[in-house]
């Protein structure tokens, strides 16, 4: 079975063969009379043709591919000139005259030219096409890995707060372990799509900061603040929960000492303003953050919002600031929600 690459190369040349024919005939239509018969004038018509599609033929699927590609450029110019000038003894076989080699000859220089600008267009447009394929199949592939890394980083996270309450033997530890299955079930579902709606990820963040207050008791004052008008916004699943994890790891969860996180998302024309502040510890002042979930936020927004998303993140002496803007009306994800 002929592959559909071969078909199309295939399909090309016989056009190409059958455009050259056609204009040949329609070159000498003025002088069919000198010709004795129709098909003396068509046979005519049909010998040029074979000679300047062999020409051709033999400058791409040889010559080029042989020679050119491989830069010996010296032996490629030597045959190329020799195919041409062969070409042209050919065509004016058996009345062999200079006037006709060099005729001939001039005028497959020139459509050998021509066809090397249609061939080395063409591949190049070919490469271009792969090369833009295996870009975008790499993307995926990476944004599936980071997608998947955040799967067991929030599972860990959430499992050490059910953990923590357990050991008080708090009575709410049977709710909030079906408050964090019903977490878990948003981004088991999340996790099989590109995008969800922005009213959904903002709720699971809430859902997810009330499964962490009941934790950290009265330690930890938390506001979550949401403006502006949501409907019909989309975002990438799980971007925003890792600024939250790690204002809670690095804040409240590091220290006793009384801390406050505030968390306030507003969207002003299309675009999604998110701020995360979280206070630090009095020990912990110098220390530069670092973690998984950051990192691997940032190689997600570079990859899935490029050029339409700024971030900020400040390290001060008392608190820890993120700022990310996020132009939400870029729509070249997949449109595809959950209910």
């Amino acid at each position: 079975m002929i592959n559909k690459s071969l078909r199309t190369t295939i399909l090309f040349n016989l056009g190409a063969f059958v455009l050259v024919f056609i204009l040949e005939l329609l070159s000498i239509w003025m002088i069919r009379d000198r010709f004795e018969t129709s098909y003396s004038f068509y046979l005519h018509g049909l010998n040029f043709t074979v000679v300047v599609m062999a020409v051709i033929w033999m400058n791409h699927f040889v010559l080029i591919q042989y020679l050119f590609d491989k830069k010996q450029y010296f032996f490629y110019g030597l045959l190329l000139v020799g195919s041409i000038l062969l070409g042209s003894y050919f065509k004016n076989y058996p009345d062999i005259t200079w006037i006709g080699i060099t005729k001939m000859s001039f005028y497959l220089l020139y459509t050998t030219g021509t066809g090397m600008a249609v061939f080395f267009l063409s591949r190049n447009i070919k490469i271009q096409k792969e090369n833009n394929e295996k870009e975008k199949l790499q993307k995926e592939m990476e944004l599936n890995y980071l997608k998947n890394q955040v799967n067991p980083h929030f599972l860990f996270n959430s499992l050490n707060s059910i953990y923590s309450l357990s050991r008080r033997q708090s009575p709410e530890t049977p709710d909030l372990v079906m408050q964090l299955s019903e977490l878990l079930r948003y981004q088991l579902e999340s996790s099989k799509i590109d995008i969800v709606l922005l009213k959904k990820e903002l709720e699971f963040i809430e859902n997810y900061l009330l499964l962490e207050e009941k934790r950290l008791s009265k330690r930890c004052k938390v506001e979550f603040l949401i403006e502006g008008d949501l409907s019909g916004l989309k975002i990438s699943p799980m971007l925003l929960i890792p600024f939250v994890e790690n204002a809670l790891k690095h804040g409240a969860q590091s220290t006793n000492e009384q801390s406050t996180i505030d968390i306030s998302a507003s969207v002003n024309n299309g675009t999604l303003h998110f701020c995360v502040i979280n206070s630090k510890p009095s020990l912990a002042a110098a220390s530069k953050r670092k973690g998984l979930g950051l990192e691997n936020v940032k190689r997600r927004l570079n990859l899935l919002y490029p050029n339409t998303h700024i971030l900020e993140i400040e390290n001060l002496e008392n608190l820890y600031r993120v700022n990310l803007s996020i132009d939400l009306t870029d729509s070249r994800l997949k449109e595809k929600f959950i209910d």
